[in-house]
């Protein structure tokens, strides 16, 4: 017997207004019951387990010890972009001179996570 992973559970004081972000990063929908102003919300990502966002009363304080890396289907640069522009903040470079490498970024709590290569950035690397 062995478990199966149900969410990835974010803890934040905003639910919905997290959700919703989380939801533009993906692509995905909430759930159709969310609502603004719900303490528990979810999106519903195509695969695998759902974000979940549990409203809680005390802000985020230290850097996160697990965390989401996103590989995106543009290159990784126009996503870190597109993320900024829905509301992220960059917060570490960890791109090298050669692409390989990752951006480090945060949602709008302060949540940080990754945004790696797309497979069209490692394509165009492997040809050089």
């Amino acid at each position: 017997m062995v478990s199966v992973l149900q969410n990835v559970a974010i803890d934040c004081t905003d639910a919905y207004g997290l959700a919703r972000f989380w939801s533009g990063v993906t692509g995905r929908p909430l759930h159709p019951e969310g609502r603004p102003g719900d303490a528990e919300v979810q999106v519903m990502l195509a695969e695998g387990p759902v974000l979940y966002f549990n409203q809680v009363p005390e802000a985020k304080t230290v850097k996160n010890r697990l965390h989401l890396c996103l590989r995106p289907e543009t290159s990784r640069d126009e996503e870190v972009e597109r993320l900024l522009g829905l509301g992220a903040t960059f917060v570490g470079d960890h791109r090298n001179p050669d692409g390989s490498g990752w951006a480090v970024l945060a949602d709008p709590e302060g949540n940080e996570f990754c945004v790696l290569r797309s497979e069209s950035d490692r394509a165009r690397a492997s040809e050089s």
